[in-house]
């Protein structure tokens, strides 16, 4: 835990009382003793840092004081066809700490009806999934779960109304990373949408192409659904970086 993450309700004039996992993390590990800093920051507001005024028992009890606002650069939303239960665990926190704002959980051909009825997509869940990678990442945005259970509506209806441009991953497209369309520009914004471990059909594709999705390939190699989204956002984010120099 590289921040401790305070909701928004835990807040009362400028203090916070602090129980259960994150309270055992500042005992425990960090080892902290009255006086001590820590970095924290509110769920979806500021960052900044808590001065532990008292330890009572297994509760923590924090002096906080809020000065900086989370940043950010490249917003990314992830349209992921679902992937298997335990793959989803991961690319949540990983994707989270890779900084994107907004899964589109998306049900496309080649992806299990069974999946939807998965525990991992219980909203606490998710929640608590979300909640480690902001943690590790030190952000307070808490990124947004949609869940879309058919394809057809979902590229229809839903992505013409998201913002930014669209980029899907898919094995033998044309294009390659170097050429994709990043400006560089603070707060762009991208779809980056990323398809099953058998890729998306040709109908699938066929239609985020029509909607002015740029396709590109990662190269010659099939990764796993967890692999690829964590090594094509930490590209895009080298991207972005070189190009807003």
């Amino acid at each position: 835990m590289n921040l401790l993450l305070l909701d928004p309700a835990e807040l009362d004039r400028g203090e916070a009382r602090i129980a259960g996992r994150r309270a055992e993390h500042l005992l425990r590990v960090l080892k902290v003793r009255t006086g001590d800093t820590v970095r924290l920051g509110v769920i979806d507001g500021l960052l900044g840092s808590g001065r532990v005024t008292a330890i009572e028992g297994e509760t923590v009890r924090l002096a906080v004081e809020l000065t900086q606002k989370a940043v950010c650069g490249l917003h990314v939303e992830l349209i992921l066809a679902l992937p298997r239960p335990i793959m989803l665990q991961r690319i949540l926190k990983q994707a989270t700490v890779l900084g994107v704002r907004r899964f589109h959980l998306i049900r496309s051909r080649r992806v299990e009806k069974s999946f939807f009825h998965s525990p991992v997509l219980a909203p606490d869940k998710i929640r608590a999934l979300l909640l480690e990678g902001m943690e590790q990442a030190m952000d307070t945005w808490l990124p947004e779960v949609a869940l879309h259970h058919q394809f057809k509506p979902f590229i229809e209806d839903v992505v013409p109304t998201l913002a930014g441009q669209g980029l899907i991953a898919h094995p033998g497209a044309a294009g390659v990373m170097a050429g994709l369309p990043l400006s560089g520009q603070p707060g762009q914004r991208l779809l980056l949408a990323v398809g099953p471990e058998g890729g998306w059909s040709d109908y699938e594709l066929d239609q985020f192409l029509a909607r002015g999705f740029h396709g590109f390939s990662m190269g010659s190699r099939i990764l796993h659904v967890d692999t690829a989204v964590v090594s094509l956002l930490a590209q895009l984010h080298l991207l972005y970086d070189l190009r807003k120099r």
